[in-house]
């Protein structure tokens, strides 16, 4: 029961690490995007977020490769979350709405 236990928190935490990558590469699309040195931001968010991940996935896997690969699912899983939770929802415009209509 308490190798189950050590799996279900290795699944979680890859989950808490992709969410921390991922959202973390979000915010810094809309920060960097906006700001007078978007390549300070895009190279410390970078750097910051694969050190995190990294550091992560070495603490959590301790040498077991079962924990590493369910460490690995959640990151992946973490990705899919992010990416819904982020979307744009993109009405088209007046110009998309006549192209799609000629075709």
């Amino acid at each position: 029961m308490n190798e189950m236990l050590t799996l279900l928190l290795a699944l979680v935490a890859g989950v808490l690490l992709g969410v921390m990558f991922f959202g973390g590469l979000w915010w810094t699309v809309r920060k960097g995007l906006a700001s007078k040195r978007p390549a300070a931001w895009f190279l410390g968010s970078m750097l910051l977020r694969i050190g995190l991940t990294v550091a992560g996935f070495y603490f959590v896997g301790g040498g077991h490769w079962q924990r590493l690969l369910l460490c690995l699912l959640g990151f992946a899983m973490a990705r899919f979350l992010v990416t819904r939770f982020t979307r744009v929802d993109e009405k088209p415009t007046a110009l998309e709405g006549e192209a799609g209509h000629a075709a």
